[in-house]
């Protein structure tokens, strides 16, 4: 790839920085423009893209238990359809500019991401929809309970309530928490009038541990199918499944792809304004390294973590959309900085005029 003219012609008169690292960031000046990048644009941006495209996608296949095969096909056809919004909002956004579109997007989605959401279980899986009209409540002692955030996969969480609450979220169950049970009591789940007692796998070993997991699996699976949660996709006749890539004629599958195409647009918004408006956010001679970090620790932290932390927050509430939470908290933040501190009108910057007058 060439370089941009503008960074040709400085380096050609030696104007390039020595030390961009540190001008970029060791000076409060640039490092403002980075901060104010990161949680003002980019923050919201990532939290859009990675829940519109990857969580949605995580959402069906471990959440509503949609076959694998189906889901990647509804959201291979939602990015057909949605694609051209890149290059529409792109478009778009060197004329009216690019903070406004990328705002919209972000608020677009802390406003809309809950009832879609809703909206696509109830479309795709309407047997767990129902099945959520069931009362399931977990009783514990709350010193036995852990905020379940383990984004590297790696970390045990062995008590009883754990154990509870996390095979509830596995099982897509909205469920609620009633504390107040004595310490060292074991977690007791309550599937409408069944009780079930989990297990402490951390006092347990051995053919000990088996048979309470097996017990405590096999007891809760029992209450909830009694309850209608459809644990066995093939059980489910209502869940939609496609047997081939075309196979998407029906009501039901048209509805889920034009649900998916419609978070696909939100991430168009987002997404296809931003290289520009980080671009035009910092002089030529720190550009790369000014935008990087605000780019990859937006994305990488802040949207790379929304599948583990949206698990964590919805096995400690007991509710299967409220790890969305951690998205439409991310964009209202950006919202609100954006709105107050991200430069507006920078489409209409000439780049290369400027650092020339700032020389």
């Amino acid at each position: 790839m060439n370089e941009s003219p503008a960074f040709k012609k400085m380096k050609e008169e030696g104007r390039t920085s020595k030390a961009p690292l540190s001008e970029a960031f060791g000076n409060w000046k640039n490092g403002k423009i980075a901060l104010i990048a990161l949680l003002g644009l980019v923050a919201g941006q990532a939290v859009v893209w990675y829940t519109g495209q990857f969580y949605a996608l995580f959402f069906m296949q471990n959440v509503i238990k949609i076959d694998s095969f189906t889901a990647n096909v509804m959201v291979a056809w939602s990015l057909i359809l949605g694609t051209g919004g890149f290059l529409f909002f792109g478009a778009l956004s060197d004329r009216i500019g690019r903070k406004p579109i990328i705002l919209a997007g972000c608020l677009l989605a802390a406003v809309t991401f809950l009832p879609v959401f809703g909206f696509l279980t109830k479309t795709a899986n309407p047997a767990i929809y129902q099945a959520h009209q069931t009362p399931v409540s977990v009783k514990v002692s709350a010193e036995d309970c852990s905020f379940q955030f383990n984004p590297t996969g790696t970390v045990k969480f062995t008590s009883s309530c754990d154990i509870a609450k996390a095979q509830l979220a596995r099982s897509s169950v909205n469920y609620t928490t009633e504390e107040g049970a004595a310490p060292g009591t074991l977690a007791m789940v309550k599937v409408g009038d069944t009780a079930i007692e989990s297990y402490d796998a951390g006092k347990l070993t051995g053919d000990d541990l088996k048979k309470a997991k097996a017990a405590f699996d096999s007891g809760l699976n029992a209450a909830l199918k009694q309850a209608g949660y459809p644990l066995v996709p093939a059980d489910n006749k209502t869940v939609a499944k496609a047997n081939s890539f075309v196979d998407i004629f029906t009501a039901q599958k048209l509805t889920i792809i034009l649900i998916l195409t419609y978070l696909v647009l939100l991430v168009t918004m987002v997404y296809g304004p931003i290289a520009a408006m980080l671009v035009e956010m910092f002089p030529t001679r720190i550009r790369y390294s000014g935008l990087s970090l605000p780019y990859h620790i937006g994305n990488g932290w802040f949207g790379g973590l929304m599948p583990a932390t949206a698990f964590a927050i919805s096995a400690q509430t007991g509710n299967i959309y409220s790890g969305l939470w951690y998205a439409i908290v991310i964009a209202g933040m950006t919202i609100v900085i954006g709105t107050l501190f991200v430069p507006g009108g920078t489409h209409k910057k000439d780049i290369f005029a400027d650092d020339h007058h700032a020389r």
